[in-house]
């Protein structure tokens, strides 16, 4: 047994080693190509050039970086279920690496969606929770792989950088004065997928809308009418009919401020997050830049936990009782 924990703690030492190793690389390779501020904006980069098709009313559709983001987290969710599905197919009761981590994970979300639906409802809500949470986190966490946003192609530009070449082909921009000679800008091929609005809304819209569809499933048609036109006691207890009528009034206003409180949470804490990195990372030094990235990471991880379990907590308020039964 002591040999095995001194066996132990040599390969600790060996992995802290290679750990160290990057850090003198990245101190080499930022005082040789010093890091540079790119350019900042708020919606996502055209990859493109040209519109890909028009839609009639949305107008012209152009690939920008977030889309290839959609498709690296559609694949790294692929790959997640793919290792599950093999898992379980291997016949081993004892679940081991990601298969564990996510049992626990998903076993703890469903401990806290029957705790707050109910075991019949708990089944049809919680899938809704455990995939909108899992797709946030994992986009979330993908802008923190190195090179996500920083790999790209350049573009010339009145007030961009000058480059260097490192190899047919590649280019890297560089410090110098280019205000009046023109230089160059950097458009990375992926950019967080939180970062674009376009993605929080529609996610929005999507945990909004089927918070509706569970409620329907629960209540039937008379659902809107209990809760966003409640006009069933406005004659019969008119003082108490004008209360509940102004109240389902509210709640109808309620649900689309929804969806904007919940595009722009999400977006405003990942876009704050992207322009933090960029900004540290060219004002402090290589090994201090692991704070804020552990920082990010906790950030992703909290806003990924909120959106899941709002849409959740809005679910079970949907499949209560809302009139007098």
């Amino acid at each position: 047994m002591l040999e095995e924990i001194k066996t132990r703690k040599w390969r600790w030492g060996v992995n802290r080693w290679i750990i160290l190793l990057f850090v003198i690389l990245g101190v080499i390779g930022v005082n040789y190509y010093p890091p540079l501020q790119p350019h900042i904006q708020v919606a996502a980069e055209n990859l493109s050039g040209k519109p890909l098709f028009n839609v009639p009313i949305l107008g012209e559709v152009y690939l920008t970086n977030t889309m290839l983001a959609m498709l690296v987290v559609d694949v790294i969710l692929i790959l997640i279920v793919l290792a599950v599905q093999g898992a379980i197919r291997s016949g081993s009761l004892v679940p081991k690496g990601i298969t564990s981590a996510l049992e626990a994970l998903f076993e703890s979300l469903y401990g806290m969606t029957e705790g707050a639906a109910g075991a019949k409802w708990g089944r049809i809500i919680f899938p809704y929770f455990a995939i909108i949470m899992l797709f946030v986190l994992v986009a979330n966490l993908t802008k923190l792989i190195p090179g996500y946003e920083s790999i790209g192609f350049l573009h010339s530009s009145d007030h961009g950088s000058p480059i260097q070449q490192l190899a047919p082909g590649v280019y890297a921009l560089v410090k110098g004065d280019s205000a009046h000679t023109g230089g160059y800008n950097l458009i990375g091929f992926l950019r967080g997928l939180p970062t674009d609005l376009n993605f929080t809304v529609a996610l929005a819209i999507f945990s909004v809308f089927m918070t509706q569809v569970v409620g329907v499933r629960a209540h039937g048609l008379k659902y809107f009418v209990q809760k966003f036109f409640n006009v069933l006691n406005i004659f019969s207890k008119p003082g108490f009919g004008v209360i509940d009528f102004a109240v389902s009034i509210l709640e109808l206003i309620s649900e689309f401020a929804k969806i904007l409180s919940f595009s722009f949470r999400l977006f405003g804490n990942m876009f704050a997050g992207l322009v933090l990195l960029i900004l540290i990372g060219t004002m402090l030094p290589v090994f201090a830049q692991s704070g804020i990235l552990l920082f990010e990471f906790f950030i992703g991880l909290i806003q990924a936990f909120v959106f899941g379990i709002l849409t959740m907590v809005f679910m079970s308020q949907a499949v209560a009782s809302h009139g007098g039964d």
